[in-house]
């Protein structure tokens, strides 16, 4: 067991929840990365707002079905929790009810488990509505697979053939209301989720290349949004600060693109959550390519098992973009650290996205990727179509107007689509169509290879 003392802020209205951190892992003392996940928790605490005081850690290779920690670890908690002041214990896993309840037996403190904390500090940053009720959905969710009869507050009749007790009714009630208030918030949240869908639909029509950012929580995806598009997004150095997603547009050599930036992952992230926010997450099932973004300044163990958890989640979201990782914060970073970082993702970008460095050789990437899916096309616009020209010009690259008595002579390189849809205005379409079919095989072939 651990401790350590932690001021309390006396000028707040109340005193932040002291937290005892209790877990089993596997293996000994000394194993490599034994602290990560504990260090993990300690994250979310500061960001949920609580003091870590102590920590109870058990070496077993599973927990106690009934009560997760061992008779005697219990007893260890219970004295940290007396010693330290503690208002609150936290446990590093999910708690079973039964669990819980064996610890809320020993402890005369609130007990939570994972889960509860991470949508404790999801509603915390939680701002707008709809994040507001997908946390509400995320946490109803939990707390109907929680509830159970015969506990200590509900009633212990009704356990005869044919019986049913004041406890067991009060039960049924309370589930049935809370499954309305899931249906509610379920509908409400899909009738935004197709406002969404409706203006993502204007931005895939008009063929303005759409780039998410996904990535660990605290990577510095909002950092990297605001360092390329001027958004103003809160960047506060806590896990899930932003929940809300932000899209917003910039203009790098001539063509506009639009970022999405969207909630952060995390090891363990609760599948109500996921299922809460898939309408947001949405985003990176229909990008064009995916940024990956990580932390070049943590342990290479801890970046590659952190970078497992992104793949999987994106995997479980069924996005298929292109994806490049992106190595942010590299200012922070041990300089041997960072060699030997490159040395294994030699594709990866490395930036420091609060300093500008980097993001021109990221937005050159970018650029050229989508380069290779235009097409150059010579176009003459009639005076009377330049609200088509001026369309095209946020889409187009390599951008060159020449105004002759007949019209706009439009030369640029356009998505293979845009292209096609003026050929009638082509003043040169036998290589405009030779161009076709050799461009949609190379097109092909770079979204086959990735990057």
């Amino acid at each position: 067991m651990s401790t350590e003392t932690s001021s309390v802020d006396t000028g707040a209205t109340a005193p932040r929840p002291r937290a005892v951190v209790f877990a089993v892992m596997p293996g000994g003392h000394g194993a490599p990365g034994e602290d990560e996940p504990l260090n993990e928790i300690k994250e979310l605490l500061s960001s949920a707002d609580m003091d870590w005081v102590a920590d109870v850690l058990q070496r077993k290779e599973r927990p106690h079905p009934h009560s997760y920690l061992g008779k005697g670890k219990l007893v260890e908690l219970v004295e940290a929790v007396k010693e330290s002041g503690a208002t609150v214990a936290v446990c590093e896993d999910d708690l079973s009810p039964g669990q819980v309840a064996a610890v809320l037996d020993a402890v005369d403190v609130d007990v939570l488990d994972r889960t509860e904390l991470i949508l404790t500090v999801f509603s915390k940053h939680a701002h707008s509505m709809e994040g507001t009720m997908q946390v509400h959905l995320a946490q109803l969710e939990y707390e109907l697979t929680r509830m159970r009869g015969q506990g200590h507050i509900l009633s212990r009749l009704g356990a005869g053939v044919n019986m049913r007790g004041p406890g067991e009714t009060k039960l049924e009630v309370d589930r049935r209301v809370v499954r309305q208030r899931i249906q509610t918030l379920r509908r409400r949240i899909d009738h935004m989720a197709r406002t969404r869908r409706t203006q993502r639909a204007r931005r895939l029509n008009a063929a303005v290349p759409l780039i998410a950012l996904a990535g660990y929580t605290n990577a510095g995806k909002s950092t990297l949004l605001n360092a390329l598009t001027d958004a103003e997004v809160s960047v506060r150095d806590r896990l899930f600060e932003t929940l809300d997603p932000t899209s917003r547009s910039y203009r790098f050599r001539d063509r506009d693109y639009v970022l999405t930036d969207t909630v952060g992952f995390i090891r363990k992230l609760p599948h109500s959550l996921v299922d809460a926010f898939a309408s947001t997450l949405e985003e990176t099932t229909l990008a064009d390519v995916i940024l990956v973004v990580a932390d070049a300044h943590l342990e290479p163990s801890e970046i590659e098992v952190r970078e497992q958890t992104v793949a999987e989640v994106l995997d479980m979201l069924g996005a298929q973009a292109p994806r490049i990782v992106v190595f942010n914060k590299v200012d922070r970073a041990d300089p041997d650290k960072l060699t030997r970082l490159r040395a294994l993702y030699p594709e990866a970008e490395f930036i420091a996205a609060a300093r500008g460095e980097g993001l021109g050789r990221l937005q050159e990437r970018l650029a050229d990727f989508f380069d290779r899916a235009l097409r150059p096309v010579r176009l003459l616009f009639p005076y009377a179509a330049a609200a088509d020209m001026h369309r095209l010009r946020g889409i187009a690259s390599d951008v060159h107007e020449e105004h002759t008595p007949d019209g706009v002579i439009f030369t640029a390189r356009l998505p293979v689509a845009e292209a096609g849809r003026y050929a009638r205005l082509s003043l040169d379409t036998t290589v405009l169509d030779d161009e076709a079919d050799g461009d949609e095989e190379h097109v092909d072939e770079e979204h086959g290879d990735g990057f």
